[in-house]
This record gives C-alpha cells, structure tokens and sequence, in this order.
C-alpha cells in the first residue's frame, strides 16, 4: 500500500541527484510531488517520469535564494492543493576550498543557496504547517554539518547552519505537530540517479536512492515518533 497517498509534497533542489531521487521515491509513494529547481527543463523530465510511473507532479521554477520565488513556490502549492504535508530542503550547492583562498564572492553564494535558502523555505514552510495542524520538513544536511575538515570551512559552516536551523525549528515546531528533521550524507553519486544497475554497482560513493528511502522513512513516521538526524555515510569512510 503507497504509504505517502493523499500527501502534497515540495522537494527543492529536485530536477537532479538526491532532490530527483526522492521527488521520484514519493511519486513512487503515490504523494503528489512538487518538484522546484532553477532549471525548468529538468524539473519537467522529472514530472514526466513520475507521471509515467502513475503518480502526480507538477514542476515550479524556483531559485531557493530568492525569497520572492519561494514565496510564490508555497503560495501557488497551497492554492493548488490546499496543504504542504512535506517540505524536503534539498537545494543547495558545494564550494569553496581553504578559507584563505575563498573569495567572498563564492563564500556568499554557498551562504545564500545552502543556508538563506534553506532558512526561506523553512519560514514559510513552517507557517503553513502552523495553519494546517502538522507537517514534516526534512532538511538536507551532510557529513559536512557535523564535522568539518580542511579545504570543507564554507560549505561545512552551510551544513553546519543548518543543523543548527533544524534543531531550532524542530523544538519550536512540537506543539504544533510539525516534525523537523535533518538527513546528513556522505559521498553521493548523484549522476546515478539515471544510471544503469551496472553502473551503480560499479560506484562506490552512495546510492541517491538510499538517501530517498530515508526521506520516505521520516515521512511516514508514526504520530509519536521523531528522529533528530539520519547520517548516510560511505562504507569505509573515515570521518
């Protein structure tokens, strides 16, 4: 029996990698996905394919670091579907290298995708779930959010932010019956989400796949039931 049915869902960050996995994984579910990314093009390819797997999806263009876009990313769901059960943050990119060598250029662009973004969605993500009586927000952290190593600083501070954020809001969000979790990776293969079986198991970084059944597993958590965070590292990895 799908277990997310009837649920209304927004994955940002999902016209690739781990976002599109798991967009694919609720469609999958029979959840009605929300699929936002700045590219439309792959936002649709993904909406085509969870459509031909018999589950429903829209695609909505949205720059995560724009407020004003993820205003209107929650507020045309809400008039489409009435709710926002779910709230995947996934967007966000990599960068930097040793901090010395980190333009401020690149420091702020990390900062305003990886955390700001993250911090917008969770606002009004939050305020809807308020309205409606509950909800779920999962937000996408890393190995890198709670450790960090040389040539990691400004992505990791990112990661690390948002852990912090996601710790907040998970505390502010009980009496309302809104869970907040984090999911912290390692090494994703992201390339592997349109990969063949061969190739996968020719990879030794993660499966983006494994890192959506964790978002399906706190998506469908029992009423009492929370998890802080889930690590999803690399067999082998030293951290």
């Amino acid at each position: 029996m799908p277990r997310l049915k009837d649920k209304v869902a927004i994955v940002t960050g999902s016209s690739s990698g781990i976002g599109k996995a798991i967009a694919l994984r609720f469609g999958q579910e029979r959840a009605t996905v929300v699929v936002a990314a700045r590219r439309l093009p792959l936002c649709e390819q993904t909406v085509s394919q969870i459509r031909e797997q018999g589950g429903k999806a829209l695609a909505i263009q949205t720059d995560v670091a724009d407020e004003r876009q993820i205003e209107r990313l929650m507020a045309d769901t809400v008039a489409r579907y009435g709710r926002i059960d779910i709230l995947v943050n996934n967007a966000g990119i990599g960068g930097g290298s040793r901090l010395t060598d980190t333009s401020t250029e690149t420091f702020d662009q990390v900062m305003n995708i990886n955390l700001r973004g993250t911090f917008f969605c969770c606002r009004l993500g939050f305020r809807q779930m308020k309205k409606q009586g509950g909800g779920v927000i999962i937000n996408m952290s890393s190995v890198a959010g709670l450790q960090a190593w040389a040539g990691t600083g400004t992505y990791s501070a990112s990661k690390h932010g948002i852990m912090a954020l996601t710790k907040s809001l998970a505390d502010e969000g009980r009496p309302y019956h809104i869970k907040v979790s984090a999911i912290c990776p390692g090494a994703v293969a992201d390339e592997l989400v349109d990969a063949s079986p061969t190739d996968i198991e020719r990879s030794e970084k993660i499966d983006p796949f494994d890192v959506a059944e964790a978002a399906v597993y706190l998506s469908t958590l029992g009423k009492y039931a929370v998890v802080h965070h889930i690590v999803i590292d690399r067999l082998g990895a030293e951290w």
